[in-house]
């Protein structure tokens, strides 16, 4: 009886689907699909937990069969993810009109994201406060102890981790390796790697300008070849988010929100404010905020589906430049650095939220002048290298509690909520990013303003 059940909620998803195929068909706006998706999705994984509960055998292979779409669609992301950077960035640097605006792009970027990190820092820090969290309010069950010793038996690979010993580990060894994404910092080794491939063309064109031109118009071909990928895997986002939101739903533990909503609601009080503090930053640019907004929410809803600001990196460049007309270098860099440096939401927001909650268990008081101007600067020194997929505000936690004094463990009481609040904080991370590329180029005068104030971009972003 359960195949059957399994062999419906599937063919309902296919239906679904089909409608989603046939607003293509009609050419209804990519805008219009995504949020078509999330909208079914969400209704479809309420229906699936109402009827069957999250821990049924027929909701667990259900969710299955849903991860071939939504499950694989991320996969295909990471899979052009370096091939788009390392050939992009390349790409963009033997495009530079002078090599020292290499530097200075470098510099911005990587400037407004630490600098917003920190910032975001304060508003965790504040809405711990305002909502009064302390952690010795939550229950601990077994699951809970479970994840706070797993937390402790990490700690050993990073507490000792300096900060000369975090930024050697952006600096590539094997590029192979990296190639693989099998590091925290490997899209930031591949960028490095990508920079001084592009800095050699550059020395090349005056030595011998022959190879040079036939390396670039290499690079040239497969750049068309690569973004081509991404088009047709763009494509796929409404069905990805579709899937990805039924099984996110029909699998969130409601009785865990419930018990931890305070918590809830003082991470998404965070999380409004820092995307409010965003728009503001927007507007002091002298660019239209509510224009940034409109053109960054398809993007922003595939963040908070998939939890993966790194799955998110050729949606984010696509729009960036072509949605918001932020030149071409400056987005590839700012999407790739803003998934592993200065997330502001796994390594902002969170850690600086759970030290507050924690402090008071050991008897310190969060609130006292020192301890704030600690706890920001620690988050805005380790807010480089957090992975950018889920977990990474595990990561953040254990650098940040740990270098605090605090007891790691006691991160563990939110595991019941874990994947709900993640959901925000990766589109935090991803908007900052998006936000970074944006006032760089503004800053460098490489914003095509026409193009940002263009309301029918947005449409173009994915060329269906």
């Amino acid at each position: 009886m359960d195949t059957f059940y399994i062999v419906l909620n599937v063919a309902v998803l296919v239906v679904l689907i089909g409608l989603l195929i046939r607003m293509q068909q009609k050419h209804y706006s990519f805008t219009k699909r995504v949020f078509t998706g999330l909208g079914l999705g969400i209704v479809l994984g309420a229906i699936l937990q109402a009827i069957y509960g999250t821990e049924s055998d027929v909701m667990t292979q259900t969710t299955a069969w849903y991860d071939i779409i939504g499950s694989g669609y991320i996969q295909l992301l990471m899979m052009i993810v370096i091939p788009l950077v390392m050939v992009s960035i390349i790409q963009s640097i033997i495009n530079l009109e002078k090599s020292s605006d290499l530097g200075k792009m470098a510099g911005w970027i990587i400037g407004l994201l630490v600098s917003t990190a920190m910032i975001a820092a304060l508003v965790g820090i504040g809405s711990a406060a305002v909502f009064n969290l302390d952690a010795s309010d939550i229950e601990a069950g077994q699951e809970e102890q479970e994840r706070g010793t797993a937390m402790e038996s990490q700690l050993g690979d990073v507490e000792g981790m300096t900060v000369p010993e975090q930024v050697l580990s952006f600096i590539p060894s094997n590029i192979f390796q990296d190639m693989t994404q099998d590091r925290p910092t490997s899209v930031i080794a591949i960028v490095i790697f990508s920079m001084i491939v592009g800095i050699a063309v550059l020395g090349l064109r005056r030595k011998k300008p022959d190879e040079a031109a036939l390396f670039t118009k290499g690079v040239n071909a497969v750049f068309a070849v690569v973004m081509r990928i991404v088009t047709l895997i763009l494509r796929l986002t409404p069905f990805g988010i579709l899937a990805l939101m039924a099984t996110t739903v029909a699998n969130t533990n409601v009785v865990g929100i419930l018990e931890l909503g305070k918590f809830v609601i003082a991470s998404y009080a965070a999380l409004f404010v820092m995307f409010i503090i965003h728009l503001v930053l927007v507007g002091v640019f002298g660019l239209n905020p509510m224009t940034y907004l409109k053109k960054v929410l398809p993007v922003l809803t595939f963040a908070f589906t998939s939890r993966s600001s790194a799955g998110t990196i050729p949606l984010n460049i696509q729009a960036q430049k072509n949605s918001l007309g932020v030149d071409q270098g400056i987005a590839n860099m700012s999407a790739s650095f803003g998934a592993t440096i200065g997330q502001n939401g796994c390594a902002g927001i969170y850690p600086a939220m759970l030290a507050v909650m924690i402090a008071p268990s050991v008897g310190i008081n969060p609130l006292t002048p020192e301890f704030i101007i600690q706890l920001v600067l620690i988050i805005g020194i380790s807010s480089f290298g957090v992975a950018g997929v889920g977990g990474g505000a595990t990561f953040a936690a254990l650098i940040v509690l740990s270098s605090m004094g605090l007891p790691v463990a006691l991160a563990g009481l939110l595991i019941s909520i874990e994947a709900l609040i993640d959901m925000g904080r990766t589109a935090l991370n991803v908007n900052d990013a998006m936000l970074t590329g944006t006032l760089t180029a503004r800053i460098m005068k490489k914003l095509n303003l026409t193009n940002y104030n263009d309301k029918t971009a947005i449409e173009q972003e994915t060329a269906v």
